[in-house]
């Protein structure tokens, strides 16, 4: 039944409760929220400034062939969200963010004010030098301090550096932007990179071969005599250079197709191993090979006719013939090389699309190569014959002749190239555009310090509530009336607190010290409850006090009730029967005996215990000496006459008892009383010991008519109580008091 009636309780606290609950708790609540407003507002005046440095880039994604274009163009960005995250990962790798650090290794021992940087260095304090700390160190704070994002559905790239230094701030945004570009770049002109490096060191090669065969045919020009050659090996000579130069930029063209096969093949397998050997089979169909080997027999016919006819008329219609035959046939190639392609293309996952169109069109253009090379190396052989069949003392020179003259041509031709892929290289963009380059910023972004005073404020009035509402649910004390009520236990009146009882213990006897009290009135409600308690009021004279355990205010209720009863021109008189520990004697400021124990001893007379006061019709009679028996003594025929003569004298007889859990003297007493009422504390006495207390008295007798909460602060109540309580209005210009009713 506890937790129920508990359970209805807070299912229906009103708005109303939860204000009245905050009042009972402000100061509590005012001391945590100041407490944390005051250590934020020391945070915000303690706390550096920090300075927000952003680079903003543009990152586009590189196209691909028309193969790879999407068929409904809206749908592009779904790809471009992972090309973005991929490059965010490149942003955030290890090995940039080691670039980084050199840079601004670099740039701190070139920087005049060591001060400029805070992330980087180490310091004892702010005045102390600066030291640069390790780079694996500044690393790993960059991967910290640095943030990197895209704007939603955006191709933009911010890069958000923090630091308590502006300079700093922009400087590492700054680094970071270029040397991610610089990598973009890098990784964009790899492959042409490779073919310059190549051509560069062909180049090399072959003028120091040019070099060589000059020399050498100089020195055999002075050793032999012999300056000129005939007429007929002069133009031997000449086309035989012709093809030989062919063949040798051939062989080099070859040899790039080859290594840009290699790289292509080699990335390929890493996500798709099985790939690599379909494309190959693709390459080498044999209606391909074919129409390869065709066009390159084709172009050394060409070239061979070309050669035999340098001043003929005819040679312009034999370049028409032969085009028009080579072009028939490389139409048949790249049609059949589309079929190939788009197949390829098709069933190729979109992730390595691009990739391989880039092995099958390397793949193609090596094959097509290796099979003009294997055609312009038979013409060279051929031609190779015809020299040997010169005359001996021809021979020697004639070689060396064409030797220089192929090595000069093939010269030409690789610086041809070489300058080609020079400028090939430095045409290729990069994908990165730095839009928004990091200033140095002027203000700080962080801390926002009213934010945080604020912040301070909301989460000391959160902590200050979160601590009364907790405090609340987890206090099982008595509090209001309705806890009281919600136990199927009569509630007889609320006593609220008395003001100024604690320096002033005169107050205790309120009804005869403040009659017009707010706390007198509770009392004089009590009073008539109780009278009206019972249908047959005259059987209704002896009225026990007592409470669960101490300091519960039950000898203050006794003497006031006895006091309220007095007023109503009532005899009354008010027995101390807490032989424990009595404190009657001390309410009415006189000795504690003699009392009713010595007259119980013989040692005094009935007179000399009954004791009269300042408020008519009221006596008392103290405890006397304590007796080392006080349960035997309350409950002997003795205590039994003695109550009767009292209420045969007087037409109340109000008993202020001991607590009733410590000790069995009020269950005793109980037993001797026409009512018995049970006095608790708010916000003091226990749920479980008001249960068990009232679980008592109705065991043992029927005389309990109800409780009485004391202390109760009706003003900073859960609920309306004020229509309960009627209280005085302060006086004016000295007239008299006004009883009002409160609704």
């Amino acid at each position: 039944m506890n937790n129920n009636d508990n359970n209805f309780y807070q299912e229906n606290n009103s708005l109303k409760d939860y204000i009245n609950l905050i009042r009972l708790n402000i100061g509590s609540i005012v001391v945590i929220s100041l407490t944390a407003l005051i250590v934020a507002v020391v945070y915000a005046l303690n706390a550096p400034d920090i300075y927000k440095s952003t680079t903003t880039l543009k990152i586009t994604k590189p196209q691909g062939s028309i193969l790879d274009a999407p068929l409904i163009p809206e749908f592009q960005d779904f790809g471009s969200d992972r090309f973005i995250a991929n490059e965010i990962e490149i942003l955030k790798s290890y090995s940039l963010r080691n670039q980084v650090a050199e840079t601004l290794i670099d740039s701190f021992k070139l920087s005049r004010d060591k001060n400029q940087f805070e992330l980087i260095v180490d310091r004892e304090d702010r005045n102390s030098k600066p030291t640069l700390m390790p780079i694996e160190d500044i690393v790993e704070i960059l991967s910290s301090e640095v943030d990197i994002s895209q704007k939603r559905g955006l191709d933009i790239v911010e890069i958000t550096v923090e630091s308590r230094s502006p300079y700093e701030a922009s400087l590492i945004a700054n680094c970071y932007a270029e040397a991610y570009k610089k990598l973009n770049l890098t990784y964009n002109r790899q492959q042409l990179t490779a073919i310059k490096e190549f051509l560069a060191q062909q180049r090399e090669e072959k003028l120091a071969e040019l070099s060589a065969v000059e020399e050498a045919l100089r020195t055999y020009q002075e050793q032999k005599g012999i300056v000129e050659l005939p007429e007929q090996a002069r133009a031997l000579i000449e086309q035989t250079t012709d093809f030989e130069s062919k063949m040798n930029a051939t062989k080099i063209d070859l040899t790039i197709a080859e290594n840009n096969l290699k790289q292509y093949k080699a990335e390929l397998a890493k996500q798709d191993p099985n790939i690599n050997d379909y494309i190959e089979s693709f390459a080498t169909e044999p209606y391909i090979k074919n129409l390869q080997l065709q066009i390159a027999d084709l172009q050394t016919q060409k070239d061979r006719a070309l050669s035999s006819y340098k001043d003929s008329p005819r040679r312009s219609e034999i370049i028409r013939e032969f085009d028009a035959k080579i072009n028939d046939l490389k139409e048949k190639l790249n049609n059949q090389l589309t079929v190939y392609r788009a197949g390829i293309l098709a069933s190729s996952p979109e992730e390595i699309k691009e990739l391989t169109r880039k092995v099958l069109e390397e793949e193609v253009k090596y094959q097509s190569l290796k099979a003009s090379y294997e055609k312009l190396s038979e013409i060279v052989a051929d031609y190779d014959k015809r020299l040997n069949k010169l005359p001996t003392s021809s021979i020697d020179l004639a070689r060396l002749t064409r030797e220089k003259q192929a090595y000069e041509k093939l010269y030409l031709q690789v610086e041809e190239k070489y300058q080609e892929a020079i400028i090939n290289e430095q045409s290729v963009p990069g994908n990165v555009m730095i839009i928004d380059p990091a200033i140095v910023p002027t203000i700080p972004s962080k801390p926002n310090r009213l934010l945080i005073v604020f912040a301070g404020l909301v989460i000391g009035v959160g902590l200050g509530l979160g601590f009364a509402f907790l405090r609340h649910n987890f206090d099982n004390t008595i509090k209001t009336p309705e806890d009281i009520q919600n136990r199927n236990i009569n509630i007889l009146a609320w006593i609220p607190h008395i003001e100024g009882i604690e320096t002033n213990p005169e107050l205790e006897f309120i009804v005869s010290k403040k009659p017009d009290a707010s706390a007198s009135e509770a009392y004089r409600a009590l009073r008539t409850r109780i009278k009206f308690s019972k249908i047959d009021k005259d059987s209704l004279r002896t009225i026990l006090v007592t409470s669960p355990r101490s300091q519960e205010g039950k000898t203050t209720t006794a003497v006031n009730l006895a006091g309220s009863l007095a007023y109503a021109n009532n005899k009354t008189i008010i027995i101390d029967a807490d032989l424990r520990k009595p404190r009657l004697h001390n309410v009415f400021g006189h000795k504690r005996y003699p009392g009713f124990t010595d007259y119980f001893f013989g040692q005094v007379g009935y007179e000399e215990i009954i004791r009269t006061t300042d408020v008519n019709n009221l006596s008392y009679i103290s405890a006397g000496t304590i007796p080392p028996n006080p349960s035997e003594i309350l409950g002997s025929d003795q205590m039994i006459n003695f109550i009767k003569k009292l209420k045969g004298e007087y037409d109340y007889v109000v008993i202020d008892s001991p607590p009733l859990i410590a000790v069995t003297d009020s269950e005793i007493l109980a037993q001797l009383a026409d009512a018995t009422i049970l006095v608790v504390s708010a916000n003091f006495t226990e749920t479980d010991l008001l249960e068990k207390s009232v679980e008592i008295l109705r065991r043992d007798n029927s005389t309990f008519i109800g409780t009485v909460l004391n202390n109760f602060n009706y003003r900073s109540g859960y609920s309306s109580y004020y229509k309960y309580y009627y209280y005085y209005s302060s006086p004016t210009n000295g007239s008299k008091k006004n009883r009002v009713k409160a609704n």
